[in-house]
């Protein structure tokens, strides 16, 4: 979705109109100057309201020289002086509609109504307290950044799924000449209000809309963004982060830089038994009266696609952990769509393997210093917290013997990735699996 734009100068229209006398329409009235932006006439005219031009806006040609536009419930009529400027803004509209046919790279990849919940989902000042009041992802952030001021100093900077705005505000601390903040989510208004609120107005220009269909006059020294979901992975915005490169001047850099994948297998006989309790309910046979019996094995394997986001002690690792790196510098969008992490695990402890540990490392790699963020069970506890995904049944395994197979991420249209795991204990030949869908996680913790 585009806003209406002058032909020539890209530049959001303010329409200005006067309420017809007992009439529900109103009506507005466009000069196109010489610089092809349109203004209001003069008069009475009293600006109200911005609106964008998408693909479910109505329009239609009243009369020679007007325009009916309907958004929701309000209609608009744009009348034009003259037959020059009718035609301009028909021409503008024809170019509209055949961009709109044209998906950005974020809608081919994300079905309509994942992508409304998502963006409101982060729309809400709620769930923008929840990521700041993270303070040790926030603070890490901001010691990134400052420790790395000679990297911030004079530069442009571009803020990636901008949010509350709070890295762009980190980037201006450590000097930063210009920030361009990009977020798609109904926040950007409160962004926008930050920016204003802190005198900022000049330094950070808050640009509404997806950062792959948004456009920038001139390339950036440098971008910044927490593109991280649980498991790292989940909401996609990584593919995201990667796109926004196009934007990135040669040499440039990326905070952060690059992250570690971690998994690890681990014994829990409390955490999958719970799980798999999980589903008792359906294993009635008089609820109110109704055999619910024959959808327990349905709601057992419903269940167990649910990685479980909670945290954990570290002495229920079986092995240490392997990793898997992606270099955002290096890395392209493509590159997350289908990803197959091997493992072989040397086993230290004798037991029964219920499933793999996932967690992640980001590095934000500085001129003068490198910092880390880690959501490692070992370390401080963020609101990423840990995911385990259960295997369908617990392999034996005693110390000192290997277990191998593979973690398949497929990404998918809802904005997550189905994770295909299978594993087997070399020695004996046990062997178990699960497929699980990360966009519906357990949430453990609460």
């Amino acid at each position: 979705r585009m806003w209406v734009r002058s032909l020539l100068s890209q530049c959001r229209v303010c329409m200005f109109f006067s309420c017809l006398r007992g009439g529900w329409m109103s009506q507005v009235h466009l000069v196109l100057s010489e610089s092809s932006s349109f203004a209001p006439s003069a008069g009475d005219g009293v600006c109200v309201f911005k609106f964008s031009i998408g693909p479910e806006t109505e329009c239609c040609r009243v009369g020679t020289q007007s325009f009916l536009i309907t958004l929701g419930c309000v209609s608009v009529l744009l009348c034009f002086r003259t037959r020059t400027e009718f035609n301009a803004f028909h021409t503008m509209l024809s170019t509209q509609s055949s961009l709109d046919k044209e998906q950005s790279a974020f809608d081919q990849r994300t079905d309509v109504s994942s992508a409304r919940q998502y963006f409101q989902f982060y729309g809400c000042l709620s769930q923008q307290q929840n990521m700041l009041q993270d303070y040790l992802r926030t603070a890490t952030y901001q010691k990134a950044i400052l420790l790395n001021e000679v990297d911030f100093r004079d530069k442009v900077v571009l803020d990636v799924g901008c949010g509350s705005g709070i890295l762009s505000f980190f980037a201006i601390q450590a000097g930063a000449r210009k920030v361009y903040a990009v977020e798609a989510s109904s926040v950007a208004k409160y962004t926008q209000m930050l920016v204003k609120s802190n005198h900022l107005s000049d330094r950070i220009t808050v640009l509404a809309g997806k950062i792959e269909e948004v456009s920038f006059p001139e390339r950036v020294d440098i971008i910044v963004s927490e593109p991280i979901g649980y498991m790292l992975l989940n909401e996609r915005m990584l593919e995201s982060y990667l796109h926004s490169k196009k934007w990135l001047k040669p040499r440039g850099m990326m905070f952060p830089t690059f992250s570690d994948l971690h998994l690890a297998p681990f014994t829990d006989e409390q955490l999958y038994m719970e799980h798999y309790a999980r589903s008792s309910f359906w294993h009635q046979t008089s609820f109110f009266g109704i055999d619910l019996s024959s959808l327990h094995s349905a709601a057992v394997d419903e269940f167990f696609k649910q990685p479980i986001v909670d945290t954990f002690d570290k002495q229920i690792l079986m092995a240490k952990s392997i990793k898997f790196s992606i270099n955002f510098l290096e890395a392209k969008e493509e590159d997350l769509h289908r990803m197959e992490i091997p493992f072989v695990f040397q086993l230290l402890q004798s037991g029964l393997i219920h499933g793999l540990a996932v967690w992640f490392d980001v590095a934000f790699v500085g001129s003068r210093t490198t910092v880390w963020l880690s959501t490692s069970p070992s370390e401080p506890l963020t609101h990423w917290y840990q995911v385990r995904c259960l295997l369908q049944t617990p392999l034996f395994a005693k110390a000192g013997q290997t277990l191998s197979g593979t973690v398949l991420l497929v990404a998918n249209k809802r904005q997550s990735y189905d994770i295909h795991l299978s594993a087997v204990v070399d020695q004996s030949g046990f062997k178990s699996g699960n497929t699980l869908d990360l966009k519906n996680p357990f949430f453990r913790y609460a």
